[in-house]
């Protein structure tokens, strides 16, 4: 491990970049979400000169959107899709065991008996078929428990919030991702530290083989260039815009974010088919923070796509709501709902069905005749492999064929359970930071310790931790990314003026 890590702020921005315009990198990757900074520490890892470039900050788009979940794929055994599934199954061991344990926790999944006899029957077999498919792959069967029919009385201790007909139901076992920006934010961090340039706010233009034109969005001046060897646009659904010929079909995937206490403060992920489906789940996701999402819709996007964040439609509220309350002894009512988010999946228009859950969740390597590579497709589960598979062709095309090394190493704050159990702070820290936790209480100054708005257990340490080290440079970045308080309005609204002050003091400009 290489320590102590290095930190991320307004000062490494501005130093990284003088370099990069002064001598060129040997990769350039474009797009900050989990599948560029998967790309940049893989290729920084086999010793390349890389510099990562993202328009506005780490994991602002389709990155912190999802689910939060490290799934191995049922759906795709649904649909035939065995090496989809096996790939997944074998990613989220990696992640779980060896590349980030302090942000990945095993979570119970139950589908209750409510459901209907069919939709146990299958979840009993494919969750079965998911158990045997882990048999073989490094670290996966001990990765998580075995799924399980639990009684009735079971069922109500994982969550309380069922209905009182509820005879039980079959409890499986999934990755829960304790925050996906947060994953993405390991992935730059650690990618500097093996020498790659992050340089956020920064919108690269006219690709080409040999480099880009830079915009600096921090900074008022001229346009920048920067000479590259190789040029990877990994910029997810706005792939086209950089490249051409790329043909995606996204699609928005909905979430609503309620009281945890409304169901009876779940410790299992209360799992309810959509009707007429034998595939799509609406999923109630207990948070460490007291909240529950509930997801995920399935909605086709059509047009140009643009920076503003998605949002969801209301059918797509009501379908959310109606589902979910046919398992619950209380119903969930629009007025519960505090907050809601949506993300944009990047799917192959290729691969067009009936339905966009139902597209292949493949990925697509090109290079367009610019010669630069894109990366399209995939999803954060697999971000590992695509990211391996991309810099096996960059490596191939330098003429540096060095080893991926990313199945054995290590994110900045990972470690195993016992040293993670055994760190000196809180324990909602130690989730979110690994070995870093400590870190973050030393930075007190301002009442370190003081949560940033009633009833968050966020800290005001959080936020000078994000600032000095993890390339906040607005407060956006602090509610919104390094911290996930944005997501519900009120609390965004109350924390904003701590955010405010803690920005002001530590980055003035």
């Amino acid at each position: 491990m290489l320590v102590p890590w290095p930190s991320l702020n307004a000062a490494s921005r501005a130093e990284g970049l003088e370099s990069v315009i002064r001598t060129g990198v040997d990769l350039l990757v474009v797009g900050g979400g989990v599948t560029g900074a998967g790309i940049a520490l893989d290729a920084a890892s086999r010793g390349l000169r890389v510099a990562l470039v993202e328009r506005s900050d780490l994991a602002q788009g389709t990155s912190r959107w999802s689910s939060k979940l490290v799934h191995g794929g049922l759906r795709y055994l649904a649909h035939g899709q065995l090496g989809l599934a096996r790939d997944s199954a074998r990613e989220r061991a990696i992640l779980m065991t060896r590349t980030a344990p302090h942000l990945i926790r095993p979570l119970p999944f139950l589908i209750p008996s409510t459901a209907g006899r069919a939709a146990v029957m299958l979840g009993r077999l494919g969750t079965g078929a998911g158990d045997l498919l882990r048999v073989g792959l490094p670290g996966g069967p001990g990765s998580l428990p075995r799924a399980r029919w639990v009684d009735r009385q079971r069922a109500l201790d994982l969550v309380p919030g069922l209905r009182p007909d509820a005879g039980g139901g079959v409890v499986f076992w999934d990755g829960q991702l304790v925050d996906d920006a947060r994953l993405v934010l390991g992935l730059a961090r650690t990618a500097a530290a093996y020498g790659a340039t992050i340089l956020t706010r920064m919108q690269a233009s006219r690709l080409g083989a040999d480099g880009a034109e830079l915009i600096d969005r921090h900074a008022s001046g001229p346009p920048l260039s920067v000479k590259a060897r190789v040029v990877v646009n990994a910029t997810g659904v706005w792939a086209g815009e950089l490249s051409h010929g790329i043909s995606l079909r996204p699609s928005r995937g909905s979430h609503l974010v309620v009281p945890s206490a409304l169901l009876g403060m779940p410790r299992a992920a209360l799992t309810v088919p959509l009707p007429g489906s034998t595939s799509r789940y609406v999923f109630a996701l207990p948070q460490l923070d007291g909240r529950t999402y509930l997801g995920i819709t399935d909605e086709p996007v059509e047009g140009r796509i643009g920076e503003e964040d998605p949002r969801p439609a209301a059918a797509e509220i009501d379908v959310l709501l109606a589902t979910i309350n046919t398992a619950l002894a209380r119903s969930l009512r629009p007025e519960d709902v505090s907050g809601a988010f949506a993300g944009l999946r990047p799917l192959l228009a290729g691969a067009a069905s009936s339905g966009s859950a139902d597209l292949s969740r493949r990925h697509l390597i090109s290079r367009d005749s610019a010669g630069v590579l894109t990366i399209t497709g995939g999803k954060l589960t697999t971000y590992r492999a695509m990211a391996e598979e991309v810099v096996d062709q960059v490596t191939s095309a330098l003429g540096s064929p060095a080893r991926c090394r990313t199945r054995r190493l290590p994110l900045v704050g990972a470690a195993g359970r016992e040293r993670l159990a055994a760190i000196d702070a809180a324990p909602w820290l130690v989730a979110r930071y690994g070995t870093e936790a400590e870190r973050v209480v030393a930075e007190g100054g301002l009442d370190g310790a003081e949560r940033v708005a009633p009833g968050l257990p966020v800290t005001v340490a959080e936020l000078r931790y994000a600032v000095r080290h993890e390339l906040a440079l607005t407060v956006d970045d602090l509610l919104d990314r390094r911290t996930r308080i944005g997501l519900v309005p009120h609390d965004r609204s109350a924390a904003l003026p701590v955010a405010e002050q803690v920005l002001a003091e530590l980055n003035p400009a």
